[in-house]
């Protein structure tokens, strides 16, 4: 304060501002290394899926130039790219099982994880929210192959022990195992959704005579559905790009089928094990391994669009 009451200069106003100055730039940065990262994994697929369709060459009845065809790709049903005298390359057995065993990890997860973040936003006192969240937490730290040999050891001998026939290596038990890998993904970010619901919401319901559980679903549930679906959409972005459970528990056979008793491949885990190195890189079977990681990640694409939208929408509808 300066003579008679008036503000003096502010100290150090320069350097905070040369401070914000940097602190910007570095977010900048850190935005543009996503992004070009991105770019980078974009123009890498492309490049050598383009190169895939277009120079790649099946040896089919003694012919060695026949190319491998989009449609083909897209929609055969046989996936076989090392058979011989007739080799295949039709994705949609990866597709089918990428899509089964996802499906029977969100079944696991989606209630589960809905459940358990109703119980800690709305039921759970502090202390058992401070002990348990943790907890469910740390399961996402457990590294993915231990959850593959969980469910390779323990979790089939388990489910054949009850009288479930199942191959050794199934979807089943790497679906459900996958499930509880993701639960935790989205009980989290579900909890922390309904958490964020004002108070006033909630005490407005109770002062109609709502009910706590009715609060629940039919007040903060709904007020919280932008990042509840958000949350869900990581969950399934998750299911659909896991490799080691799949890869360990599911097993290696491109089966088209939707049978979860089966062993069943996904596109991840034909990508993991056909990049091990056994098979020349100048080959189309080789090359295959780029064609599918960009089905993937188009696939993944089309969902985090269709879930954005979703999400938008509600959002609007809430805030």
């Amino acid at each position: 304060m300066t003579q008679g009451g008036a503000p003096g200069p502010v100290l150090g106003a320069p350097q905070r501002r040369l401070g914000e100055k940097a602190i910007r730039i570095a977010l900048i940065a850190a935005a543009a290394i996503s992004l070009l990262t991105t770019l980078g994994i974009v123009l890498s697929l492309a490049g050598e899926t383009i190169l895939f369709f277009t120079e790649g060459s099946l040896t089919r009845g003694g012919d060695p130039t026949q190319p491998v065809g989009i449609f083909e790709f897209l929609f055969g049903t046989t996936w076989a790219p090392q058979a011989t005298p007739e080799p295949s390359l039709g994705v949609l057995p990866l597709i089918t099982g990428t899509f089964v065993v996802s499906a029977i990890a969100l079944v696991v997860a989606i209630p589960l994880g809905l459940a358990t973040a109703v119980y800690l936003a709305e039921y759970a006192s502090k202390r058992v929210r401070g002990a348990v969240k943790p907890v469910i937490e740390l399961l996402a730290g457990i590294p993915t192959i231990v959850f593959g040999f969980f469910a390779l050891v323990f979790f089939t001998p388990l489910l054949k022990s009850i009288g479930i026939e199942l191959e050794s290596f199934n979807a089943l038990s790497a679906g459900v195992i996958m499930g509880f890998m993701v639960l935790p993904t989205i009980a989290s970010l579900s909890e922390d959704a309904m958490r964020a619901v004002p108070t006033s919401l909630r005490e407005g319901s109770f002062g109609l005579g709502a009910s706590r559980l009715q609060t629940a679903t039919r007040i903060v549930f709904p007020a919280a559905l932008s990042g509840i679906v958000a949350s869900i959409v990581l969950g399934v972005s998750r299911a659909v790009g896991e490799t080691m459970i799949v890869l360990i528990a599911g097993g290696i056979q491109p089966n088209f089928s939707l049978n979860p008793t089966i062993s069943l491949e996904t596109m991840t885990a034909f990508i993991a094990n056909t990049g091990k190195g056994d098979i020349p890189a100048s080959t189309v079977q080789f090359k295959a391994i780029f064609a599918v990681g960009a089905l993937l990640f188009l696939i993944t694409l089309v969902m985090n669009a269709i879930s954005i939208r979703f999400v938008r929408k509600y959002r609007q509808v809430y805030e």
